[in-house]
């Protein structure tokens, strides 16, 4: 049993590292009319490699596996589809021309280098509409499951499934080619990749399933793409140095975030001396870099929010009164319910967990933070500071409920028992 799943955490890290690669390789090679086939591929060989090796064996190159299983499913489909018979030397052709073509974009300074931004860039295509680009490109491209999509949406599973499904109905009914685009065709779809990237530093930041509360391999990933894009002709806005500003600001804090026991630390009890100066130093520099543009963005005014907790000397010694206007302005531009729930946040520490609570009842959308356990446990921290134990304890019990990640669970239960003594 031992073997088997130290099986499972390969075949699930496979799937988190190699997948989009194997996916941007396969899409290459079959073009986007066939994106739903190339997804059942890897699906399959993903499900054949947890099958086949747990008996042992577990091949050299694992990766390379996978990429010849999910190639050799996809052909044999392929195959046995008449229209694909009659077309294959065609579309051979067309792959060779193609695949010349797309060497000579690589070296050309309009050409995004990295496989997978470049993957990025081709699935946030126009023809979809945003949100569906986005999470098209989560899905295929950074494993997400559906409710790790539908987390970051803050939405139903059911929901994202069918956003999914019209997006590659779409591809596939209007023919829509394989392409990388470069120079000016990046452009129309930066908004999107960052949107994207955003999310994928989102979920690693406050992972919604697994073990484990931070995902330092997705923020990593995010950082590193969103790096290359800043240095991309393409890529170097306000926005996009803007959105490293903030994930290099964020991620900073990671080391003072979790004890030794794997407890969250509050932002009041971390140890401030563990945080990574060189990387604060480093967003800080991107965040200047961003005020360069006249346009604020949802990326400035975050990273203008996370730079406030970073340059502080103390917790005592945080600017909430400037993080509240920063909030302010930022509900402007996106009033999303989590964000008025941090402004809640925010406006309680300025006015006292009364005003919190106050802010907590006019949220409009409060019915998309019903399912989302912060709300609830930010809410129980204002009863239990107002001396209202009861109903602390019932949102405690209530985030409890919603969240499977052992360091939160042990957090709350912690705040249970010391509402019982």
């Amino acid at each position: 049993m031992e073997f088997e799943a130290k099986v499972s955490q390969l075949v699930e890290h496979l799937f988190r590292e190699e997948t989009g690669k194997i996916i941007s390789a396969l899409t290459g090679s079959f073009g986007l009319r066939n994106l739903e086939l190339i997804e059942d591929a890897v699906q399959e060989a993903l499900l054949k490699a947890l099958r086949l090796w747990s008996y042992g064996n577990i091949p050299p190159n694992p990766a390379a596996w996978l990429m010849l299983v999910a190639k050799n499913h996809a052909l044999d489909h392929l195959r046995r589809d008449t229209r694909w018979r009659e077309k294959e030397e065609q579309i051979a052709l067309e792959q060779a021309h193609s695949t010349s073509t797309e060497a000579q974009l690589i070296f050309s300074e309009d050409e995004i280098k990295d496989d997978q931004l470049r993957m990025m860039f081709a699935t946030c295509h126009p023809a979809l509409a945003r949100e569906s680009q986005v999470a098209l490109t989560l899905k295929l491209l950074c494993g997400f499951s559906m409710e790790e999509i539908a987390h970051a949406f803050l939405t139903k599973t059911e929901t994202i499934a069918k956003r999914l499904t019209r997006a590659r109905d779409r591809l596939k009914t209007n023919a829509v080619p394989f392409e990388i685009p470069s120079g000016p065709d990046l452009t129309p779809r930066l908004d999107a990749v960052l949107d994207a990237l955003y999310l994928l530093f989102n979920e690693g930041y406050n992972a919604s399933q697994g073990d484990d509360l931070i995902r330092r391999d997705l923020c990593d990933e995010a950082i590193r793409l969103t790096s290359l894009l800043a240095e991309h002709p393409a890529g170097d806005t306000p926005r996009t140095h803007a959105l490293l500003a903030l994930v290099l600001l964020q991620a900073a804090r990671f080391s003072a975030r979790i004890n030794f026991d794997g407890e969250i630390l509050l932002l009041q009890d971390q140890d401030r001396a563990a945080w990574d100066q060189k990387m604060i130093a480093r967003g800080l520099i991107h965040l200047e870099r961003a005020a360069a543009g006249e346009k604020i963005s949802q990326f400035h005014l975050q990273a203008g929010i996370a730079a406030c907790h970073c340059v502080a000397q103390t917790y005592d010694a945080t600017d909430w009164k400037k993080i509240l206007q920063l909030y302010d302005m930022l509900l402007q531009i996106d009033d999303s319910p989590v964000i008025a729930l941090n402004r809640a946040v925010a406006l309680g520490r300025v006015k006292g967990p009364d005003s919190c609570l106050a802010a907590l009842e006019r949220i409009e959308d409060q019915k998309r933070l019903s399912n989302y356990h912060l709300f609830h446990a930010v809410r129980g921290e204002c009863y239990l500071q107002t001396g209202r134990i009861a109903e602390a304890a019932n949102d405690f019990r209530c985030a409890l409920s919603l969240t499977s990640i052992p360091a939160e669970q042990n957090f709350l239960q912690k705040k249970l028992r010391e509402i019982a003594t």
